[in-house]
């Protein structure tokens, strides 16, 4: 991202560059960015709870990554009380496959407001998902990552990355070709992604 680039955030124009842009975020600062206080009005948001389905990203790099292109790793602290686990499924708990496939796209989504780049993020797609094991309540802590194998940044803005949760360490899900577009207003929205 050039030096001299401006960024709305907070209500106030920042010159964006690597030195300002945090590698690693907390709870406060993912509501924050729920709000759309982060990025600026009618760019990139998180969800709010309860979906918002990460508790803190614990690292975030435009290098690095299993391509080289970029990385983001958050963490969910799993509490056998979380919403999802009371309905799905009584007497039988486990967080939908959905819900951590979600938080995947929505760290891609928060990866390319964070660099800087314009639009509402939307989810587009993905290659392949397998799982391999489930989220239950006994589960402590849920890792997850994205490595970016493409972002492009011209008039469309496209995150392509390879995905993975971990549930106490062990990789559970695995997801390739996870795609999310940034979109201005104006612009027509996805249709049949």
């Amino acid at each position: 991202m050039a030096a001299n680039s401006a960024v709305k955030a907070g209500g106030s124009d920042l010159q964006a560059s690597s030195m300002e842009r945090r590698s690693s975020y907390g709870y406060e600062d993912l509501i924050a960015c729920g709000r759309g206080e982060m990025f600026g009005p009618g760019n990139a948001q998180l969800p709010l709870p309860p979906m918002l389905m990460f508790d803190r990203i614990v690292e975030i790099s435009e290098e690095g990554g299993e391509h080289g292109k970029g990385l983001v790793r958050a963490e969910l602290d799993v509490k056998p009380d979380l919403w999802f686990f009371a309905c799905h499924f009584k007497g039988d708990p486990v967080m939908p496959g959905c819900l951590g496939l979600d938080a995947l796209w929505q760290m891609v989504g928060f990866f390319l407001g964070w660099l800087g780049s314009p639009g509402q993020g939307r989810a587009l797609g993905l290659g392949e998902l397998k799982f391999s094991g489930q989220v239950l309540p006994s589960v402590k802590k849920v890792v997850y990552g994205v490595d970016f194998k493409r972002v492009m940044r011209s008039k469309l803005v496209l995150g392509i990355a390879d995905g993975w949760l971990a549930a106490d360490g062990n990789i559970i899900y695995r997801a390739s070709d996870l795609k999310v577009g940034l979109f201005r207003a104006g612009e027509p929205a996805p249709q049949g992604a």
